[in-house]
């Protein structure tokens, strides 16, 4: 039964990765395995139950259980878990659609929160604070993973100044001051990099406030 379920999700992932996630189905996916829809019921409760199985299959990477990314310290193991999620998304750009709508309930998912959660303890956070830059951490990675993968961070098919030049003079205030650095092209993988260094560093500032 366990391997069978496994092999519906190698060909949701597969599917997925091939056309999309729109494109997966419990029609979609029997036709690939060759089998009627109804027999994948047996193994997957239903559409959900067969995202929330895609979600921990592309969650396990996160999850450090006897592998390297359990070594080093609270800031390795943050920036490794950053850094890990953002390739997942790059290699299945869908992924970040369905990792930012699906509720953090699985098995896999549960025990990814609970590792940030432990670095932040290890560091030193206030327990009253973990949730919140658990949060902030959480939403910064899949933020930027998904405006990535979306193509929200490209300069798209009008440059920046053809964009500004569609206004007038007096407006756009705060873009026309910043041109020269709005028209430069922008390095993502520093960028991100240095996100997540401000981002540790924020981390460690709060355990130094006091009550």
């Amino acid at each position: 039964m366990a391997d069978r379920r496994e092999e519906i999700l190698d060909a949701a992932l597969a599917l997925a990765d091939e056309a999309g996630l729109d494109a997966v189905s419990m029609r979609a996916l029997a036709d690939r395995l060759g089998v009627t829809p109804m027999a994948l019921y047996r193994h997957v409760d239903s559409k959900a139950d067969l995202l929330d199985g895609l979600v921990d299959r592309l969650l396990v990477a996160f999850v450090p259980v006897n592998t390297d990314a359990a070594q080093g310290d609270w800031a390795d193991r943050l920036a490794g878990l950053a850094r890990t999620f953002r390739r997942t998304v790059q290699s299945h750009p869908w992924a970040a659609q369905l990792l930012f709508s699906r509720p953090a309930v699985t098995p896999d998912a549960v025990r990814a929160v609970d590792v940030l959660y432990s670095a932040l303890i290890e560091a030193g956070v206030p327990g009253r604070e973990v949730p919140r830059l658990e949060r902030m951490i959480s939403t910064f990675v899949i933020g930027f993973a998904v405006s990535e993968a979306s193509g929200r961070f490209a300069p798209g098919a009008v440059d920046p100044r053809r964009r500004r030049g569609q206004f007038c003079d007096g407006e756009l205030l705060g873009h026309r001051r910043l041109a020269p650095w709005l028209d430069s092209p922008t390095d993502l993988n520093a960028e991100f990099e240095r996100d997540l260094s401000d981002l540790l560093r924020l981390v460690e500032s709060t355990t130094r406030e006091r009550p």
